[in-house]
């Protein structure tokens, strides 16, 4: 059986929320295409995109001719790892309590750490 360490390694993050709805579903669309490669995952939703860890928010953003985001969210949720900038949740009030279930609450040093990790590809949209 493979190693999962030896999984090509993909971190996303987006500070576009519905705010900026085709960057959005970029960073969710790659981030989803990259489970179905097989690739370990990492979502980060900072700036506006903080919003979209709530229930139901996800869905609330449209943009036609494009998979819907609340779908890419739980492929990503569930075979990847979905996070929310600590600073980005203070701001707006979001409470980790608030968020979906399996999303966490991390700040730099862990997005850092992901980042610098051997055979690490990081995008931001």
């Amino acid at each position: 059986m493979p190693d999962a360490r030896d999984q090509p390694s993909l971190v996303v993050k987006t500070t576009s929320g519905a705010d900026r709805p085709e960057a959005c579903n970029q960073a969710f669309t790659v981030a989803a295409a990259a489970v179905a490669a097989g690739a370990r995952v990492s979502l980060w939703l900072t700036g506006e995109a903080a919003w979209l860890a709530l229930p139901g928010r996800a869905g609330d953003v449209e943009l036609a001719h494009a998979t819907p985001l609340a779908d890419l969210l739980e492929v990503v949720l569930a075979e990847g790892q979905v996070t929310v900038c600590t600073q980005c949740a203070v701001r707006r009030g979001i409470e980790p309590t608030d968020l979906l279930p399996g999303v966490r609450v991390a700040g730099a040093p862990s997005f850092v750490e992901e980042t610098l990790r051997p055979g690490t590809q990081a995008l931001v949209y």
